[in-house]
């Protein structure tokens, strides 16, 4: 008698857990609209942002000042890996490749 009781409570137990996780499972697309102001406000300033700034092109609000340092780090940048007035850094790099000369007399077996 009492087993019967404690595996009728096992079995009730199991059955509303099941029931709780599916109800979980079907609001899950119903709780992912919802917004909090928070969030969306901070979404709105990243939108904004990406305006500002040309889609992440350019520099939003510069200074003078600033738009020297990057123009001079640049330059810096370019000199430093091959690159100078009037070459495209943004450019792949063309590598040309030659067959070595083989001399057949010398070569050893």
């Amino acid at each position: 008698m009492l087993s019967f009781q404690i595996l009728d409570k096992i079995k009730t137990g199991v059955r509303t857990g099941v029931c709780s996780s599916r109800n979980i499972g079907v609001l899950a697309p119903c709780l992912q609209k919802a917004s909090d102001p928070i969030q969306q406000l901070f979404v709105d300033k990243i939108r904004e942002y990406k305006q500002k700034s040309n889609n992440g092109k350019n520099l939003v609000e510069p200074s003078p000042e600033l738009e020297k340092e990057l123009k001079t780090e640049l330059e810096k940048v370019a000199k430093q890996y091959g690159g100078g007035s009037g070459v495209d850094m943004t450019k792949f790099p063309t590598f040309k490749f030659q067959d070595p000369a083989i001399d057949p007399i010398n070569m050893e077996k």
